[in-house]
C-alpha cells in the first residue's frame, strides 16, 4: 500500500456551467457533484486525508454538506485563492508536517469518475518517480493556428492531461514556490514541475475521467452514473 494525501480543488465558480452557483453543488442523481468526487477518496484505504480547498464564502454550506456524510475527520477545509494555482499552493501549505513524506495528489473537484485502480497506479509511480499524471491519448486531429498559417500536429505525440496529478510533496512545494517567485502561472501543477526541468511520468487514464465544465457534461455524467448503478 502506498499512502497518499489528496488536495481536492473546489473553490472555482465554474462560470461556463451557467448554474448560478458553484458547480460543486449541482446534483447528479440526487447527490452534489463534490460528494461523488470525494467518495472516490473516502472509500480508498490508501488515502490518508483529504484537503478540500473551497471558496471562503461557501465554508458554512460546505461544512454542513460534509457533516451530513459524517466525513469531518477525514477532511480538512482550506480557503482557496483567486486562481487555481494559488488554491493548490494553499492546499500544500495546509498539509501536516507528519504527512509530508507521503505522496500528495492534486485533483479537480469536478472530476467525479477517477477509479481506485487509477489512483493506486498513480500513487505507485509517483512514489517511485516523484511526479506523475493521468492522461489519455488525443483522438481528434489537432490544428495549430498562428496568424494565417495552419499546421497539423502529430497526434501520436499528444496527450490530454487529467487529474489527479501526483507528486513527492517536497518537489511540488518547491515547484509552487519557484512559480510564485518568478510570477509564472501554469495551466496545471505538472507544468510547474516541468519548469524545474524534472521528469514526469504519464499514467494512462480513461476517457470516462471527464471534468464537468458545461451543462452538456452534466447530462453525460448522469448517464455514466446510471450505467454504474445497473
Amino acid at each position: 500500500m502506498i499512502e497518499y494525501n489528496v488536495i481536492v480543488l473546489a473553490a472555482g465558480q465554474g462560470k461556463r456551467m451557467n448554474a448560478g452557483k458553484n458547480k460543486q453543488f449541482i446534483e447528479l442523481l440526487d447527490e452534489p457533484l463534490i460528494i461523488h468526487t470525494l467518495k472516490n477518496f473516502i472509500q480508498d484505504s490508501w488515502c490518508q486525508h483529504i484537503y478540500l480547498v473551497i471558496n471562503p464564502n461557501e465554508i458554512k454550506q460546505m461544512e454542513e454538506l460534509i457533516a451530513t456524510y459524517y466525513w469531518q475527520e477525514q477532511i480538512t477545509f482550506v480557503h482557496g485563492g483567486s486562481e487555481r494555482q494559488e488554491s493548490g499552493y494553499k492546499g500544500l501549505l495546509a498539509i501536516d508536517e507528519a504527512k509530508q513524506d507521503m505522496v500528495v495528489m492534486i485533483h479537480d473537484g469536478a472530476r467525479p469518475f477517477v477509479s481506485e485502480t487509477q489512483l493506486h497506479e498513480l500513487a505507485r509511480i509517483a512514489k517511485e518517480k516523484q511526479a506523475a499524471l493521468l492522461a489519455v491519448p488525443v483522438t481528434d486531429t489537432i490544428k495549430r493556428k498562428a496568424n494565417d498559417k495552419i499546421e497539423t500536429l502529430d497526434r501520436s505525440t499528444l496527450w490530454a492531461a487529467q487529474t489527479p496529478q501526483a507528486f513527492d510533496y517536497h518537489l511540488i512545494k518547491k515547484a509552487h514556490e519557484k512559480a510564485v517567485e518568478s510570477g509564472y502561472l501554469g495551466t496545471d501543477d505538472v507544468s510547474l514541475v516541468e519548469a524545474l526541468g524534472e521528469q514526469i511520468e504519464i499514467v494512462r487514464g480513461t476517457y470516462q475521467n471527464v471534468k464537468l465544465t458545461t451543462p452538456e457534461d452534466i447530462m453525460q455524467a448522469e448517464i455514466i452514473l446510471e450505467r454504474q448503478e445497473e
